[in-house]
């Protein structure tokens, strides 16, 4: 948060790693130069205008931002991965295992319902003050889609980071889920070839803070009408706990870049072994000498394959690790070896400025194109990391190669993000797509951060889809004073692009971090090159939402319940009674939530470290801020951990459960609030108790003044170590528990902490990570739901016959029956019971990282990519 507590509007994901890979990036790697952070200064634009117009002074308010959000994102890719992987590298197959331990399970009685299945309006004018994104031009959104296919009669079919692949029939909207029976829901490629059979390649290859690994790749021969199941894997487990960057055909093969080398497969039959083509450094994969060596994960990554029109059995292969590494470059086969290419013309040979490569060619063959994000400029550019966009005009992946864009001519052809202290590109490592115009081949869109087109083979280049409509001449932080000439967007954060068609009309479909959105192939735009005919596909049938929380409260105005909750880049939700939309309050991502049970209005959201702000009245606002900022409806609350940067990215925050007026937080230190909802300055926190100087909470829970913080300190692999402090919310009474080394209590992560409401020593610990058998690290141990009647002196594992997955968030209802959300989804066990049920049905197998009991007598689940669903608890005994 800034200084006079307004938000800085998004996030950037800079150096994320994938969590279920298995990397961390500590701090001494990313000031090694290796994989190194580099300054990105993000500006609050809204609210600097909005000073502006009230002649303020705009350096106080970008004055905590120093230093970059690169910084911030590496953290946050840490921090996400640590929980999973800490205090070592988890081998692969520990999802997959995971899975098949799951469906041996028996299911309880009842059936979960999808509370956030309506459209989700980031413009909502509800929410619209200098907090909120709205006005932006994305409008409707859903979670991150990195997979787009479609064909010529209207079907469209999109992969979702966490939540599996959707069709529609009528060129996007009205979506079906057709991948729910995989053990998989982590999209990293989908391709339709010339049999009109979809291709689906899970795990989701952008290496992010947030994706997961995969199953391998499944093939749906009537797409249109079928489902996948998993008898459509194609191959055996050869891809098993890989991200898959990319799927291109060769003739009768298929080939898949991979985070393990490059594999190919016939495309005619799915039997048989995937063939492993090529690796470069084949020690560090799985089974290989050097398979445990801490770097073994970045070893083998390729982003994308590019085939020779003329000659299918050439190829060209994209491989490097997008943090930069020695064996990083372009590579073909050569008498009989894989030999790295040189002379490629403007596009590199050298290591270093190779990294995340998309290429492209045009349906006649006379054109391919690419994308290059380079690690050097990543690592020392403040401004972009793209080498650039180029050309090879004679169709041939060998080229030679003509660079047509350099990201400052992107930034000089209308972007968003001139000015705003970065420009094109500085997200290349995540943000990539390009596709080519069937009937066109100087017709190009290319994705980044923001969606860019030419017409002319990279001659001039426009921006139809710009990051948002701040800044433009068209908007004003008033709306009286809007032009009303801004127009329909896209959201942030490009993945993914198809081009289809229905009735002859061709168009264009692209999937970023808010959904999908379509436009005409040939669209419209207006004087500056912006589109003015984007429409989004996001109608609320798609729920991809990832959320990282839920709070639930009887609505004060209203017969009913609000529901809110943090998501990924899309802020936070707020839904009540009779809505038909959700509207958003703040943009950026969202984090850990407390809503009043009683009143569903008065809500503390968490923006990330602990940029805690609170509303009274479920952040309604009647425009009056605009000219008085002292009638904002949210109030900037942070506890001084957040200024000081020793919270976590997503910092854990909680309301007693006897007394939803006090409040705990925790960074480095456990934070108090006692004036509940109207606190109104983070100075009126109490400072309870210091975990120690490098430790920080990764858990708090609260029962009538009894205070338990869980907590990491370091949270890598890298020395991790873990603990406990108890001790009451007035300062008193505060100590460390003697956790034991021996396994008792696993040496990982602990994620989730359950008070007993009648006996404040009786407390349930969840533990995230994968046991000993997965996981190559000291003190790794075994079981995932740890209890103790002592108040934390001593502690029994109660597993039982849990699957081996990591636990997010456990809940202790009303019943006594336990309720564990897990990466897989929720499992319970009923008082007397020694065996563990799945909860319900409905369900998608999908990562549930908060669980709350709402004053409805239901309980609450925030999944990270499908939404948040609900199940009476009466059903679960």
């Amino acid at each position: 948060m800034t200084g006079t507590g307004r938000r800085r509007r998004r996030v950037w994901v800079v150096l994320a790693t994938s969590a279920a890979l298995g990397l961390t990036i500590t701090q001494a790697q990313a000031s090694s130069g290796r994989i190194s952070p580099f300054g990105v200064r993000e500006l609050h634009q809204q609210a600097l205008l909005h000073q502006q117009q009230k002649g303020l002074s705009a350096s106080a308010e970008a004055g905590d931002e120093d230093g970059g959000e690169a910084q911030e994102e590496a953290e946050q890719a840490d921090q996400y991965a640590e929980a999973r992987t800490s205090p070592g590298i988890v081998a692969p197959g520990a999802y997959g295992a995971a899975y098949d331990a799951l469906k041996g399970l028996p299911h309880t009685h009842g059936g979960w319902d999808d509370v956030t299945r309506l459209p989700y309006d980031s413009d909502d004018p509800r929410y619209r003050d200098i907090n909120s994104n709205s006005s932006g031009g994305a409008g409707r959104v859903t979670g991150r889609v990195t997979g787009l296919a479609a064909d010529n009669h209207g079907y469209v079919y999109a992969g979702s980071a966490n939540g599996g692949v959707f069709r529609s029939r009528t060129g996007g909207g009205h979506w079906t889920n057709i991948s729910d029976r995989l053990p998989a829901l982590s999209t990293g490629d989908l391709q339709l070839d010339g049999h009109g059979r979809l291709w689906y390649a899970t795990g989701e290859a952008n290496t992010s803070a947030t994706s997961f690994l995969g199953t391998g790749v499944y093939v749906l021969d009537d797409p249109r009408h079928g489902k996948f199941g998993k008898r459509d894997r194609v191959g055996g487990d050869e891809l098993e706990s890989t991200s898959i960057n990319a799927l291109r055909f060769a003739g009768d093969k298929v080939w898949a870049a991979t985070t393990a080398g490059v594999w190919s497969h016939s495309a005619k039959t799915l039997k048989g072994h995937w063939k492993l083509e090529f690796a470069p450094n084949p020690d560090y994969l799985p089974g290989g000498s050097k398979a445990s060596d801490p770097s073994a994960p970045y070893k083998n990554i390729t982003s994308d394959i590019a085939v020779d029109p003329k000659d299918p059995g050439k190829v060209v292969l994209a491989v490097g690790w997008r943090g930069g590494d020695t064996y990083n470059g372009f590579y073909a086969r050569s008498g009989g070896s894989w030999q790295r290419l040189t002379g490629l013309g403007d596009l590199p040979s050298n290591a270093e400025d190779v990294g995340n490569v998309t290429f492209a060619r045009s349906a006649d063959g006379s054109r391919y194109y690419a994308i290059d994000q380079s690690p050097e400029q990543t690592a020392e550019n403040p401004d972009s990391g793209l080498e650039g966009i180029f050309v090879s005009k004679s169709g041939s992946p060998t080229g030679p190669w003509t660079r047509i864009a350099t990201y400052q001519q992107l930034r000089d052809s209308g972007s968003a993000l001139t000015g705003a202290g970065y420009q094109p590109g500085i997200q290349a490592w995540y943000n990539q797509f390009l596709t080519v115009d069937p009937k066109n081949p100087d017709h190009v869109y290319a994705g980044l951060e923001e969606v860019f087109e030419t017409k002319d083979g990279g001659k001039n280049w426009s921006v139809p889809g710009p990051y948002w409509n701040f800044g433009f001449p068209c908007w004003s932080i008033d709306p009286a004073k809007q032009t009303g000439d801004c127009h329909q967007t896209v959201h942030a954060d490009q993945h993914s692009v198809a081009i289809g068609s229905n009735g002859g009309a061709p168009y264009v479909v692209v999937g970023d971090d808010g959904g999908t959105f379509r436009r005409p192939l040939n669209g419209s735009a207006d004087a500056t090159g912006h589109a003015t005919d984007w429409k989004s596909l996001n109608d609320g049938t798609m729920d991809a939402l990832q959320y990282y929380s839920v709070g639930v409260g009887v609505d004060p105005n209203r017969k009913g319940l609000a529901v809110t909750g943090g998501l990924q880049d899309n802020g936070q939700s707020q839904l009540r009674p009779g809505d038909r939309v959700m509207g958003s309050n703040f943009g950026g991502d969202g984090g850990d939530t407390i809503t009043d049970p009683a009143n569903g209005c008065n809500i503390a959201q968490e923006y990330v470290y602990l940029a805690v702000s609170v509303t009274n009245n479920c952040a309604v606002n009647d425009g009056s801020w605009v000219t008085d900022p002292s009638k904002a409806t949210t109030y900037s609350v942070a506890p001084p951990d957040s200024a000081t940067g020793e919270a976590r990215f997503i910092a854990p925050l909680n309301a007693d459960i006897k007394d939803s007026g006090t409040w705990v937080a925790g960074g480095r230190h456990v934070w108090i609030n006692t004036k509940g909802y109207a606190i109104r300055s983070g100075t009126e926190w109490f400072g309870a108790y210091d975990l120690g100087e490098g430790h920080t909470a990764t858990a708090v829970a609260s029962s009538g003044g009894r205070v338990y913080a869980a907590w990491c300190g370091p949270c890598n692999n890298q020395g991790f170590t873990r603990g406990i402090a108890v001790g009451n919310a007035d300062g008193t009474g505060w100590h460390q528990l003697s956790l034991p080394v021996d396994g008792t209590v696993p040496n990982r992560y602990l994620s989730g902490l359950a008070i007993d409401p009648k006996n404040s020593d009786h407390v349930l610990l969840a533990v995230n990570g994968f046991s000993r058998k997965w996981t190559e690290g000291p003190g790794a141990g075994v079981g995932h739901l740890f209890e103790t009647r002592d108040g934390g002196v001593t502690w029994k594992d109660v597993s039982g016959n849990l699957p081996d997955v990591p636990a997010n968030s456990v809940a202790l209802l009303r019943s006594g029956t336990i309720a564990l959300g897990t990466d897989l989804g929720v499992l319970v066990r009923t008082p007397g019971s020694k065996t563990w049920r799945v909860a319900g049905d409905n369900l998608p197998t999908t990562a549930v990282m908060q669980l709350r009991t709402g004053p409805d007598g239901r309980l609450y689940a925030a999944t990270h990519g499908r939404g948040i669903w609900a199940i009476d608890t009466r059903k679960l005994r």
